[in-house]
């Protein structure tokens, strides 16, 4: 950290900087940077506040490390016109990308959901750069920070974008929409994650749900889409398109969009009629492969991928459907659901010298772990081993979820089942007496590694799936 200059502040213009006279800035230097051991030259710097720290005291740093201009809000730190005063950074990063948003007319999907979301962005993204010029949310970057940083990241070259929307409390899909301003939408699923932020399932469809509810706004008056001003979005004139793509199969959300009466709506699925598209696997070997079918040509087609889990078959659907809506050729959408390779451990495998490893420890959930051990139950492999980790931010609802959890492990057809963390160890007594053979329960991952290392295993399909904090990568080289 450079030391500050010594000047009189009461010289400098301390003017606060509105939207308006901030985008200017902006057009002139379209890049964004947030850290300042990541300054690219010419771009404009947001000194956020975290938790630990203030990044207006890294202000300085930025304008010498090349930054044009620093956007602060405290007036302390404002040495010269270089730096720019705002009410709050946070608010003025959010509010300039909302401001963004309003001079586009591409397309924008926004896209959230409990499990999946980042899978089915990446496929839709996979297909649509087939035909389009597309921008998908990097990483994880889903957040109040990261979508408006995605949203400023669309330039005149895009001719879609894919916003990823996360949340683990209620308004905060209402936030990002209000930002993002889709124009098309899809909730992936809705299941059991952040429990304790959520208040419980309904509280996870309701925040969810926010995502239709800006869809099912439709008449332009900010004051119909309560994320207009409870939101902090000035939205005043914005229409959206209000088009939904729902799994035509899944009752929760085909209820939470009827009751919404959203008036456009494309279904995919496997099983309803109506469904645009539909599809069916014909192999999980652990690799899928898939039969889809345009329900509106009658026309089939088949297409392997790079996934495991049966579980990504809505998902790899999602994409299909939202490919076919936009009139690719099925050419295309299959080039791109083939040419997309699973990364960051979610749903990826990996061959060892001596076993197969499904890599899904990114995060986990009641839903996705239900689904994950489901799956490779259903694998054909001489020797199946799952190895579970605890799962996190489940409220008063933990205990229950990882005795239910437990219990499908052991209905489950595998051959070997370990169980890391003091959630699930909390549990074991209540399957005591319950047949426990090749059960294994360890209070801490270090306990785990001992215990691979004592007892090796070899020529399996191994499962590794836990919540993030668990940082179960840690065992991958053990296998």
């Amino acid at each position: 950290m450079l030391i500050l200059e010594t000047q009189s502040i009461a010289s400098l213009q301390l003017i606060k900087m509105t939207t308006d006279k901030l985008y200017p800035f902006f057009l002139q230097h379209p890049v964004i940077c947030t850290d300042t051991r990541k300054i690219a030259s010419g771009c404009l710097f947001f000194a956020l506040k975290g938790a630990q720290f203030d990044a207006n005291t890294f202000a300085q740093q930025a304008i010498a490390d090349g930054a044009a201009y620093a956007v602060i809000d405290d007036p302390a730190y404002k040495l010269n016109d270089k730096y720019i005063l705002v009410e709050d950074v946070l608010s003025a990063l959010q509010d300039l990308a909302r401001f963004h948003r309003r001079q586009l007319t591409i397309p924008v999907i926004g896209l959230t959901g409990t499990n999946g979301k980042t899978t089915t962005k990446e496929l839709i993204n996979a297909v649509l750069s087939q035909k389009f010029t597309t921008l998908a949310t990097q990483g994880n970057l889903n957040n109040h920070i990261g979508v408006p940083l995605t949203i400023l990241s669309i330039n005149a070259s895009h001719e879609m974008a894919v916003i990823e929307m996360g949340a683990n409390h209620q308004k905060e899909i209402e936030l990002l929409c209000s930002i993002s301003q889709p124009t098309h939408g899809l909730i992936t699923n809705i299941g059991k994650a952040h429990l304790e932020g959520f208040g419980g399932v309904e509280g996870i469809k309701k925040g969810k749900g926010e995502l239709y509810d800006f869809l099912a706004w439709q008449d332009g008056n900010p004051d119909s889409y309560h994320g207009g001003k409870d939101a902090g979005g000035d939205v005043e004139g914005w229409k959206p398109d209000g088009l939904a793509f729902v799994n035509g199969d899944d009752p929760v959300l085909m209820a939470m969009q009827q009751a919404r009466s959203l008036k456009n709506v494309v279904l995919y699925g496997t099983k309803n009629k109506d469904n645009v598209v539909s599809g069916k696997l014909t192999e999980n070997a652990p690799l899928l492969a898939l039969q889809w079918t345009n329900n509106k040509t009658g026309e089939s087609y088949f297409v392997n991928t790079h996934l495991t889990g049966a579980y990504n078959l809505d998902n790899i659907l999602a994409a299909v459907c939202i490919g076919v809506y936009f009139e690719m050729e099925p050419g295309f959408i299959n080039k791109g659901i083939e040419g997309y390779h699973p990364q960051n451990n979610r749903s990826q495998i990996k061959q060892t010298e001596t076993n197969t490893l499904i890599c899904d420890y990114y995060n986990a959930n009641p839903s996705s772990m239900f689904v994950a051990i489901e799956n490779i139950g259903k694998l054909k492999a001489d020797k199946k081993v799952l190895v579970l980790g605890d799962m996190f931010e489940l409220g008063e609802e933990s205990a229950a979820e990882h005795e239910a959890i437990i219990r499908k492990a052991l209905d489950t057809n595998v051959n070997e089942r370990i169980f890391i963390g003091k959630d699930f160890l909390a549990q074991k007594w209540k399957v005591k007496g319950q047949k426990l053979k090749n059960f294994t329960f360890h209070a801490t991952v270090e306990d785990a590694i001992a215990g691979l290392k004592a007892h090796p295993i070899k020529n399996a399909t191994v499962l590794i799936k836990g919540s993030r904090g668990m940082a179960l990568e840690r065992l991958v080289g053990l296998f």
